[in-house]
């Protein structure tokens, strides 16, 4: 089986745990058996599986949300020495449960984000997660005596996740299977770790302005949902095992700290409600927002109304979604100290309160799908045009408006946006694609393997990219440098794979 290799690769050279335990910042006793290189390559061999699997939520919305809580924390963590980037994904699994793996690369189920009751509470799960990158918790797991058993672990976990892509069902009881098991034999070895993950955590939490209470309820509440479901536990408690000792400590902590209201930003309702959106069938969500709206059973209206629309779009009902969203405009709260937005459906400038930037741009976004798919593709461009001009770097609005354009079939206008693009964001692997799939309607067959090839690269996959390279250098053309230039990047790939083999 061609993936036996990469399991093997896995249990040989990723003896971690990374179901909500652990991140490594590789160094002192574990330096000399894992390098950061290794581990970001390791990191990105699993997220290769990730991205493929049909629970992987591609969607920049959510994963920048999510960037932007992580990015706030970090900011505020005095132990923060780590080799890599983050980079937060959700995948969309109506579990509650998050973890970390090496590398940089921390998940969140959209279960977990949905159960949030308040902005810091997800902040209090994230924290923790931080903490333990920043603690080297990894390090110490490496140099104890549980290592045999996380290298069974992880190959059990890259079992599951390729067992998901063809039977999701299968693949998610092996992984809650090998979630389980691997928290029985590791418990104990584990629960210093999570109470100092809960202590770096609370203070990452209140050193970035967020409610350090929303730590505390979390857990209490997964611990009652525990007691009162012992059969059907939330997975977080699997992985994550809390202890009424562990949820008294942090009361106590709280307890500390100077009381101060701290409000959820309009973005983090609206995400949710996407999300909302995402799971179980799209006319099944309908009916639920509509009933929620009747009945008035919403925190925000708002968020309530757009994600009834993100659930109208899933059931293809483009007529209603556009009705609603002159009702989406009509609810938002008017603050005059919040900057206007053009309301381009009722004609008239509005104005959101709080964290108007980020929710004037997800509404924007939504408009101008509901726009496109409506069949208005003018009124759908303009609006892409002028909420680009507001939030040029708004990468859902950037590739909405480049599969528009190739949609509507421009694809030379498409081409020159995404160009544009990569100038400022060079690591984007949609913008790649994209790029790809203009030049492949323009018919140039070199330019379109060439990035077909940068985003296999950026994703990891460093053999199909050499593969689409020696297939761009069999295309005819008669630009020297354009040849050179896919030659060049051949050999330079073709150099990091040979020196990667040598490092195993």
């Amino acid at each position: 089986m061609k993936y036996t290799a990469l399991i093997i690769v896995l249990s040989m050279l990723f003896p971690y745990q990374v179901f909500g335990q652990t991140l490594p910042d590789l160094g002192d006793v574990s330096q000399a058996t894992v390098t950061p290189r290794q581990e970001r390559q390791i990191g990105l061999q699993i997220m290769r599986q990730i991205r493929a699997d049909p629970s992987y939520l591609d969607d920049p919305e959510v994963a920048d949300y999510l960037s932007r809580i992580g990015s706030r924390l970090v900011a505020v963590s005095d132990r923060y020495v780590f080799e890599h980037s983050f980079e937060f994904f959700a995948l969309n699994n109506s579990e509650i449960n998050a973890f970390a793996m090496p590398g940089g690369f921390m998940g969140f189920h959209s279960g977990l984000i949905t159960a949030a009751q308040s902005e810091s509470e997800l902040a209090g799960v994230m924290a923790h997660e931080i903490a333990h990158v920043t603690q080297k918790h990894l390090a110490r797991m490496i140099s104890g005596s549980q290592y045999p058993g996380m290298i069974a672990s992880i190959a059990a976990l890259a079992i599951a996740i390729l067992a998901s892509r063809s039977n999701p069902q299968a693949g998610s009881a092996v992984m809650a299977a090998t979630q389980a098991g691997m928290i029985q034999a590791q418990l104990n070895f584990t629960r210093k770790h999570e109470k100092e993950a809960d202590r770096i955590g609370f203070d990452m939490l209140v050193k970035a302005g967020f409610d350090p209470h929303g730590m505390a309820s979390f857990f209490e509440r997964m611990q009652n949902a525990s007691r009162y479901h012992e059969s059907g536990a939330p997975s977080f408690l699997r992985t994550h095992p809390v202890t009424f000792e562990r949820i008294a400590d942090i009361q106590n902590r709280v307890r500390e700290v100077s009381y101060r209201q701290v409000p959820d930003s309009i973005e983090f309702h609206l995400v949710r409600a996407k999300l909302r959106a995402l799971q179980g069938s799209a006319f099944q969500k309908v009916s639920e927002f509509d009933a929620r709206l009747q009945d008035r059973r919403y925190i925000n209206e708002t968020a309530e109304r757009y994600g009834l629309i993100q659930a109208l779009l899933r059931a293809r009902q483009y007529g209603r979604a556009e009705k609603e969203l002159n009702v989406l405009y009509q609810t938002i709260q008017s603050d005059p100290a919040a900057q206007p937005i053009k309301n381009h459906s009722l004609g008239k400038p509005i104005r959101i309160a709080g964290d108007y930037v980020q929710a004037a741009a997800m509404i924007d976004t939504l408009a101008a799908h509901v726009k496109f798919e409506n069949g208005q593709v003018e009124d759908a461009f303009k609006l892409y045009q002028t909420a680009l001009a507001a939030y040029p770097h708004y990468r859902a609005l950037i590739y909405g408006y480049a599969d528009a354009l190739l949609q509507h079939g421009q694809p030379q206008k498409a081409l020159d946006f995404t160009r544009k693009q990569l100038q400022i964001l060079r690591n984007d692997i949609r913008l790649h694609q994209l790029e790809a799939r203009s030049h492949e309607v323009l018919g140039n067959r070199l330019q379109q393997h060439q990035a077909q090839a940068e985003a296999l690269i950026l994703e990891g996959k460093y053999k199909q990219a050499i593969g689409q390279l020696e297939i761009a250098l069999r295309q005819k053309h008669e630009n020297f440098y354009q040849l050179s230039s896919v030659e060049a990047r051949l050999r330079q790939l073709k150099e990091a794979v040979a020196e990667h083999e040598k490092d195993r």
